[in-house]
């Protein structure tokens, strides 16, 4: 049972929007917002849930850092729409007591960072995680950490936006060798944030990138794409510009994602995105959840799965290991960090029956310990 549901009504437009606090860790819950047409409160408390496993599965008794409890917010909104900022900075005006006190939270589905950041300045609150400022040890060093990390750039991307992607790439490096795929080839649905950087470090590590997908439809090449060029180029959404394809590169329709022939597929954009009745199209021997709850619980897909909980955990973590002070605000120190982490949790669930039921016990076993200590 969640610690608090919260449901709101936009008066302006109707839109709806959820708040779930699944668990709460010396007062304070961490989990992203995500706004999408169709969310629903299920969804919400589904992702609250897995948030408390995340948190939980990075838990280290040596770090300056100690997990937060699970939450999520929701939008139920086209975040294309015209008036989305509009009901964006609604909903955060109505969720501020819990955001001012309980709830730290960052980018997820269909918003980014500086969206919300906007939004929280208009309404009047310090920061969308201000929550754990009664936390620190010293604010004012802690903020200024995070601020020069969130000011670091490589190869012309925000290291915010690159930390969540670097860690599924190791994620799913750490299953590529696993499973001693020679020669691999991955597809990335989503070139988002988290889509956009697991395919620019996966074809960093050698690892031919054949199809991406987006909300506009599917490109693919069985050589390898130019994911560099499409990175630099998308924009503010994920989306690919097609004038930056080369004349081998295919465009597909957006129903042939799982049709695009790939060693390791990597589902990025949005969640229930492989179910009952698509899993059977999954061809892919290792799937590497980098979206939230990317398969539904009835589908069966036959490959080894590194799960949510696991493979996108670093975006959350990395906030807290850099304000914390467990890391420095650099990029070295940030992927290495993640890069030690994804691959020792993907060590203890890949040789399981079941990696997401071994990464649900690894965060039991965690909680209780924390627990114990709080």
């Amino acid at each position: 049972m969640s610690f608090l549901e919260v449901t709101w009504t936009d008066p302006a437009t109707g839109a709806r929007g959820f708040l779930v606090i699944d668990r709460l860790v010396r007062g304070v819950s961490s989990g992203g917002l995500r706004m999408r047409a169709g969310c629903t409160l299920d969804e919400v408390r589904g992702l609250a849930e897995g948030m408390t496993a995340k948190e939980a599965l990075n838990y280290d008794p040596g770090a300056r850092y100690v997990p937060l409890g699970g939450a999520k917010g929701g939008i139920d909104f086209d975040p294309y729409d015209p008036r989305a900022k509009q009901v964006l900075t609604a909903y955060l005006y109505a969720m501020s007591p819990y955001v001012e006190r309980f709830w730290t939270m960052g980018e997820d589905l269909g918003l980014r960072q500086s969206t919300i950041d906007e939004a929280i300045a208009e309404i009047g609150l310090q920061s969308s995680i201000q929550a754990v400022y009664p936390l620190l040890d010293d604010e004012r060093k802690a903020r200024e950490r995070l601020a020069e990390a969130f000011r670091t750039t490589v190869d012309g991307i925000g290291l915010d936006e690159l930390v969540g992607g670097y860690g599924v790439a190791q994620a799913a490096l750490a299953g590529i060798e696993h499973l001693c795929l020679s020669d691999p080839t991955a597809f990335v649905q989503g070139f988002g944030s988290m889509g956009g950087a697991t395919a620019r470090y996966l074809a960093k590590a050698g690892v031919r990138v054949v199809g991406l997908a987006d909300v506009h439809g599917v490109v693919a090449n069985p050589t390898g794409l130019d994911v560099e060029t499409l990175l630099l180029s998308r924009d503010p959404h994920g989306g690919i510009d097609r004038a930056q394809l080369r004349p081998q590169d295919q465009r597909l329709d957006r129903d042939t994602w799982l049709d695009v022939e790939a060693d390791v597929l990597v589902p990025a954009a949005t969640s229930y995105a492989i179910n009952a009745a698509n899993a059977g199209r999954v061809t892919a021997k290792l799937v590497v959840e980098a979206a939230n709850m990317p398969i539904t619980a009835d589908a069966h897909v036959d490959a080894l799965v590194i799960p949510d909980v696991i493979a996108n955990s670093a975006t959350n973590s990395w906030w807290w290991w850099t304000l914390f002070g467990d890391v420095d605000p650099t990029a070295e120190s940030a992927f290495a960090k993640i890069g030690a982490t994804m691959r020792r949790l993907v060590a203890q669930v890949v040789d399981q029956p079941s990696p997401r039921e071994a990464a649900r016990e690894l965060a039991v076993a965690a909680l209780k310990e924390i627990d114990a200590r709080f």
